[in-house]
């Protein structure tokens, strides 16, 4: 028998020294941020996922894998679940719940699930389906430092250091604003006197993936300021989780296939069907139903003759050509003529109307409707007693306590002319309830008596339908007799832009040592005209050089080489040609530097964004004593 119990012994032993998987080298790297050190660790714990991090700053930990399957899904979006747990026993507590154990997830865990999967999800590549999953399990809480920003970090390490498909990594902070002075990552404490509490997301080169806040009257110039130190801090972050990915010389995987059209596919089906997109784009008499249909007209011809064409298609790839050519004359619609496919501009709302008082028994009710968008809010009041209550464990591990103020947003299958399952909450609902609460929470008293709900269904959806519910909430609560300190009104922004490259070229040769020698010459010549730093978001007065159809090429100081500043930013006005605003050859204007395109390294200028009253500091760059040499222009937070 002792011998028996000796041989499982060294089997044991021997186990624990051959982990039974290739993610066994341990590594560790640590930034710090604002004198608090983070710390990124992997390769000790769960070594059977694809990646596997540990993230801790003070005493909270929390640990994040991700796996994704090699076979591709059915599926046609990138199958992506991310689930962020608190466990009780990471907060050194027993469930209250009469079977004393984790059962579903709460609201402020979906909400968390959403902010990690908003902070990834873009940066997957294109086509990639397959299942991937990332679980968030939080090891540790030491009541100081709140998890969720670590889940983002330990998601984009994992992701980083596993082989799966990923143009990552990113980093994340919180900023809070005390008594005027901003806070990298506040503990609980001072989360409760900040006005402001802004999760920022960043990839490299000092990009913004994500940005979710809640803030009390903040200033637009401190907002903006917040936003920049966020993305500085997260830099560093950034540097560290590629600095742990070169460590352990990740190789990422070779997807069997990614899912999208062949560009031969795409150029017929340009062919076929983009002068008829068009021109539903362009008839703004239609509505949503009747642009849809018509629209969903096209899309059935035009496959039809694709699948004739290409027979051997996958009818996903058929779809995604048909896909891809709508987004490019939409794209165009906007860029060129500055139109959207409903008539509007770029900047015009569409017709507002609201009503107040709807129904006589309600405390308060309010109907907005923006264009084809429709929103009914009411109002209940109740005891505080009624108010949401918040259990110890909860409070323990994400700082949430007891609330009187709630807004519930329902999203039913009808307002897009759908059928679908009632009943239930998803996670889409939760987060735009969430999105609309804060926009209303700093303006109701904090001292209100009652318990407030606020709920607000979705009659007829066109787009925005959160920020109408914020709108409608903000009328609801003024009907119901709640002196909130202002109104409030929401909107949603998007996006596009147009590169023009015309200065970037490429290098050719026929050897690697003819390369090389190329580029020594290059950088012979570039020695003297080395670029000075520029001021992320700073004025500069440019000299225009040369007058071009599409723009001005202007510069900067004088040994720079002209960059083009295109028409459509160099006034608020449409115009075809430069000399229709008065511009000349040497002529001096005012501009505004949003640093370099990651893309192609093009430069970001802007006249435009200065059309307007508010008053600027502008920067000058002739004089030499007032420039700094380098190659860096990255964003500052000044």
């Amino acid at each position: 028998m002792t011998r028996f119990l000796s041989l499982g012994c060294s089997l044991c032993r021997a186990a624990r020294r051959s982990v039974w998987s290739s993610h066994s080298v341990e590594g560790r790297v640590g930034v710090e941020l604002e004198g608090r050190k983070l710390e990124i660790s992997t390769g000790k714990l769960a070594r059977f996922a694809d990646g596997c991090s540990v993230v801790q700053l003070g005493e909270t930990s929390v640990m994040v894998t991700a796996v994704s399957k090699t076979k591709p899904s059915p599926s046609q979006f990138m199958p992506l679940v991310v689930d962020y747990r608190q466990k009780a026993a990471a907060a050194g507590r027993i469930p209250t719940n009469y079977l004393r154990r984790e059962l579903g997830t709460s609201d402020t865990e979906i909400l968390t699930s959403r902010l990690i999967d908003r902070s990834i999800r873009p940066l997957f590549p294109a086509g990639y389906f397959y299942d991937t999953q990332v679980l968030c399990n939080i090891l540790a809480a030491d009541g100081v430092n709140d998890p969720d920003v670590l889940a983002i970090n330990g998601a984009s390490a994992a992701l980083a250091i596993s082989d799966i498909p990923w143009n990552g990594p990113v980093g994340a902070v919180r900023i809070g604003l005390i008594d005027g002075e901003f806070v990298v990552n506040p503990t609980r404490k001072e989360m409760s006197s900040t006005t402001l509490n802004l999760v920022v997301t960043g990839a490299p080169s000092s990009q913004v993936v994500m940005m979710e806040a809640a803030a009390e009257n903040v200033l637009q110039q401190d907002f903006c300021h917040a936003v920049k130190l966020g993305v500085k801090h997260t830099q560093q972050i950034i540097q560290a989780i590629q600095q742990l990915a070169r460590e352990l010389k990740v190789v990422k995987r070779t997807p069997q296939k990614l899912f999208s059209a062949s560009p031969e596919m795409v150029e017929y089906t340009q062919q076929l069907a983009s002068e008829k997109i068009y021109a539903v784009f362009t008839d703004f008499s239609h509505d949503k139903i009747s642009r849809d249909e018509a629209v969903n007209k096209i899309r059935l011809d035009t496959e039809e003759q694709v699948k004739e064409k290409f027979p051997q298609a996958e009818p996903f790839e058929v779809i995604e050509a048909f896909n891809v050519v709508s987004k490019d004359v939409f794209r165009n619609l906007v860029l060129t003529e500055y139109k959207r496919c409903d008539g509007r501009d770029l900047t015009s709302l569409r017709d507002i109307s609201c009503e107040v008082d709807i129904f006589k028994p309600l405390h308060g009710s309010a109907l907005f409707q923006r264009g084809q968008t429709q929103v009914l809010c009411s109002v209940t009041f109740d005891s505080i007693e009624s108010s949401v209550k918040t259990d110890i464990i909860t409070t323990a591990l994400s700082g949430i306590k007891d609330k009187n103020f709630m807004l519930h947003y329902e999203f039913p299958p009808y307002a897009t002319n759908e059928i679908g399952k009632m009943g239930g909450l998803n996670r889409r609902e939760l987060g735009h309830g969430a999105l609309a609460e804060k926009a209303l929470r700093p303006v109701i008293p904090k001292d209100f008596p009652f318990t407030i709900r606020v709920t607000s269904e979705v009659l007829e959806s066109n787009g925005s339908s959160s920020m109408a519910s914020a709108c409608g909430g903000s009328l609801a609560l003024m009907d119901a007799g709640v002196p909130i300190s202002s109104a409030v009104a929401g909107v949603a922004v998007g996006v596009t832009i147009n590169q023009v490259d015309e200065e970037t070229f490429s290098v050719f040769a026929p050897t690697p040592h003819a390369m090389h020698e190329a580029q020594e010459i290059i950088s012979d010549i570039c020695k003297d005209d080395q670029e000075q730093q520029l001021e992320f978001g700073a004025v500069y007065t440019a000299t225009i050089t040369e007058i071009r159809d599409s723009g001005v090429m202007v510069k900067l100081y004088p040994n720079m080489s002209a960059v083009l500043l295109h028409n459509s930013q160099l006034d608020h006005k449409r115009i075809k040609h430069p000399t229709a605003l008065g511009l000349e050859v040497g002529q001096q204007i005012q501009v505004k530097y949003f640093g370099r395109d990651p893309t192609d390294g093009r430069m970001r200028l802007s006249r435009k964004v200065l059309q307007s009253p508010a008053a600027t500091v502008v920067k000058t760059l002739s004089e030499r004593q007032s420039i700094t040499m380098g190659t860096a222009d990255t964003p500052t937070s000044s």
